[in-house]
């Protein structure tokens, strides 16, 4: 009985979060036709999705797993490079767009994801700080190689550069296609993406990440961020599970580049330490290992800049004091204690109307 109420629970936890997403995006897109939002703010809905899927896969690794990672916007870079070459070198043999943008976040995700699997293997046994260094240099590492690739297209195939332009006698002028061009953004890739498709992907990540958390697998999770070294004792394979979270969450990771590099100009410069920062920021203040927070921070959050837009000269100072305080109503346990009380409360009227 117990067992089935819990999995109820879970169910309905998803359900609500998945219909208070749904509900949000549908009045934004209602108000965007109607002209009551302006197109800056219209313009922030697809970036939003992307980092609210950044925040919740994040958050299984900080908030579930209970390892802090400082390299995630590492693996939006992979994913938004490896997604970009795929769209760009396919454009003609794919036709249907829709095909194609499905095909390159797959591989957007995979070759991320697999980057979160060599990340995981080179830091099993480091943890805590040393585990945040390692990550911290993967992240500002990745974008700066990128910065350093040249890559050309031609009618003979592909032609490969470090550090230096490719040499034009390689290539043939009449055919040749830039696709990387060192620090130069990347301006040719399809833009694809649209609010329905982000928003579907959005809701796929959310349906995901409950049902790993609440399975067997999330279980060893949590058990592993309470007590590794109990989790070993009762036989809990550490190694295999860390390394299933790094992959899962670099996975949704790359997804949400390859939606950033259909979306706008693809810059390697947007990649760096203040991005896994930002992201980090929606995670605590969302509140570790809650997905419905991380959503709920990612939006308030990045839509906060532009909300205060009219209050230019006091902006950032009134940012800073709701930082402060959705941090204290959060992680404060006295705030927590009575939020709950409240809660309980009102389900208990509830209960009590339907009754009688």
């Amino acid at each position: 009985m117990n067992k089935s109420n819990k999995v109820k629970t879970s169910t309905k936890q998803c359900l609500v979060t998945l219909t208070m997403v749904i509900i949000f995006f549908v009045i934004c897109n209602i108000m965007v036709m109607n002209g009551v939002m302006g197109s800056l703010f219209e313009g922030l809905l697809i970036p939003m999705c992307y980092y609210i899927i950044l925040a919740i896969s994040l958050n299984l690794t900080v908030g579930i797993l209970g390892e802090l990672s400082l390299g995630h916007a590492g693996f939006m870079c992979v994913g938004a490079y490896s997604g970009a070459i795929f769209s760009i070198l396919t454009k003609e043999v794919i036709k249907s767009d829709f095909e194609r943008y499905a095909l390159a976040l797959l591989i957007g995700g995979i070759c991320a994801g697999l980057f979160g699997v060599i990340i995981g293997f080179s830091v099993l046994r480091l943890r805590g700080d040393y585990l945040a260094i390692v990550t911290l240099a993967f992240g500002e590492i990745t974008y700066k190689l990128i910065q350093n690739c040249y890559l050309i297209k031609d009618k003979n195939g592909l032609h490969f550069s470090f550090s230096q332009p490719v040499n034009p006698q390689k290539y043939d002028l009449d055919s040749k296609v830039e696709i990387l061009k060192g620090a130069m953004p990347v301006s040719d890739v399809p833009k694809t993406a649209t609010l329905i498709s982000s928003v579907v992907l959005v809701l796929i990540t959310v349906v995901v990440m409950y049902n790993l958390i609440d399975s067997r697998a999330g279980r060893a999770f949590k058990a592993v961020r309470d007590n590794s070294i109990a989790a070993e004792s009762i036989g809990i394979n550490i190694n295999k599970y860390k390394l299933i979270v790094f992959f899962v969450s670099a996975f949704f990771a790359g997804m949400s580049g390859t939606m950033f590099s259909h979306y706008q100009t693809l810059d390697s410069s947007k990649f760096n330490f203040n991005v896994s920062i930002l992201i980090l920021v929606f995670v605590v203040l969302g509140g570790l290992g809650s997905i419905r927070g991380s959503i709920i921070a990612t939006i308030i959050l990045y839509a906060l800049p532009e909300l205060l837009r009219d209050f230019y000269s006091y902006r950032m100072i009134a940012y800073a004091i709701i930082l402060i305080a959705m941090m204290i109503l959060t992680n404060n346990e006295k705030c927590i204690y009575m939020r709950e009380r409240i809660v309980s409360k009102l389900f208990k009227k509830n209960k009590v109307s339907k009754d009688a």
